[in-house]
């Protein structure tokens, strides 16, 4: 009996904690609850000038990008196309290595053609480089003017353009489609930087044939008019003696 009574009482305390913990639990907001971390949205399109912001030290070039459109052209090939980019980026210490008034000299035109001319329109890894054909197709063009050579000597990745000789000090960003390399020194183009050759003047007028009668010194003089004009003189004198004679009769 006592065991019984003890269990009896223990029964109601037991119901009421169970009710306490219920409402509790019915009326507490889920704080403990963590909800699942959110999934990464897709990247970005590729924005060169960020790329470069990034790297810190080429705001001269970045400044150039810009105010040719260089890279608004750059990512629209990028990203609406499957075109593949390597850009040789001069750093800031490489335009202040440059003669005072250099960049200022330059025309629109020309500035357009010096960022191009920093950019190869195809993909180049760093042991792409050991491989490939010279000289490279620029945005810039093609020819003799506008050549750039690779050259290799370990891992050492040297660039020469006629009048520019550094290399490759560092990769600054690659994706498999962009590839930005850091170089030291500007790569001055011969097209830009050189005596463009003096147009050829024209070539002189052919002179006009002449007729062979008038290329023969020996050729007889027409005189066919004066004759005529000779025997119309003597018929009138002829005939301006007839009628004299008749009315001297």
């Amino acid at each position: 009996m006592p065991f019984y009574t003890k269990t009896t009482k223990m029964v109601p305390q037991f119901l009421f904690s169970f009710s306490l913990i219920l409402s509790f639990l019915l009326h507490c907001p889920p704080t403990l609850a963590q909800s699942p971390a959110a999934a990464p949205g897709p990247p970005g399109p590729t924005n060169v000038t960020k790329i470069l912001e990034k790297g810190g030290q080429f705001s001269v070039f970045i400044r150039l990008l810009k105010a040719t459109q260089e890279d608004v052209t750059l990512n629209g090939q990028l990203n609406n196309t499957n075109n593949a980019i390597t850009i040789f980026a001069p750093s800031d210490n490489a335009f202040s290595s440059l003669k005072s008034g250099t960049l200022n000299s330059l025309n629109d035109q020309e500035k357009a053609e010096l960022v191009q001319f920093h950019i190869i329109p195809q993909y180049l890894s760093s042991s792409q480089f050991q491989t490939v054909s010279n000289p490279l197709t620029t945005q810039a063009g093609s020819g003799g003017r506008l050549e750039l050579n690779v050259t290799t000597t370990g891992n050492s990745v040297n660039i020469t353009t006629g009048l520019t000789n550094t290399s490759v000090s560092g990769t600054i960003y690659t994706d498999n489609q962009l590839a930005v390399y850091q170089v030291d020194k500007v790569l001055l183009p011969v097209d830009i930087f050189t005596p463009k050759p003096p147009t050829p003047a024209p070539a002189p007028e052919k002179p006009k044939k002449r007729s062979k009668a008038a290329e023969s010194p020996d050729a007889p003089e027409d005189n066919s008019g004066a004759e005529s004009l000779t025997v119309l003189n003597n018929v009138v004198f002829f005939g301006v003696g007839i009628v004299a004679v008749i009315f001297s009769l």
